[in-house]
């Protein structure tokens, strides 16, 4: 694997820090904010945004998707994120690096390089946690970034979306 698990951990860690950073620039009277009629709205992308992570997190240390048992998942957890407001969103996603520690930590290296198959393509897994949770957190933190830009943040630039730091360099 490119990373190391302690190094793949670190990233998915930094992931959380910027978008935690992002989320403390919501405005709550903008979380019904929607781009068009049928894009999700911020409230809706902030709830997706917790639930994702554990069923992709899930499935890969398991090393098999179980399409059923992926389905049921997906179904558990977007109905849980359904319910979240603003606060348990961000304690929700607060609580995400955990779950690397967690699950990303427990595989072994040999496990990391092990092959898997997830919707008709093979992989290994450390190659799965990079596409279906990294790059997952990087599209859908730009996504935020783009909205919160959308609801009237222009004081939002570059170091907010990836360093996760503001204008003056204080972190959220």
């Amino acid at each position: 694997m490119v990373l190391t698990k302690e190094e793949l951990i670190e990233r998915l860690q930094h992931e959380v820090r910027i978008l935690l950073h992002l989320v403390s620039k919501v405005d709550p009277s903008k979380l019904d904010y929607r781009p068009t009629p049928k894009q999700r709205s911020l409230l809706e992308l902030l709830q997706y945004l917790t639930a994702f992570v554990p069923i992709h997190l899930r499935t890969i240390q398991a090393g098999v998707l179980d399409m059923e048992a992926w389905r049921d998942a997906w179904r558990v957890e977007e109905a849980a994120a359904r319910q979240k407001n603003l606060a348990e969103i961000k304690e929700s996603i607060g609580a995400q690096p955990d779950l690397f520690t967690k699950l990303v930590g427990s595989l072994s290296e040999g496990e990391l390089r092990a092959e898997m198959e997830m919707f008709g393509n093979k992989a290994s897994r450390g190659a799965w946690l990079v596409w279906m949770v990294l790059c997952h957190y990087v599209a859908y933190r730009m996504q935020l970034f783009l909205y919160l830009k959308a609801c009237d943040r222009e004081e939002l630039g570059t170091l907010d979306l990836w360093a996760g730091v503001d204008s003056l360099g204080k972190t959220a």
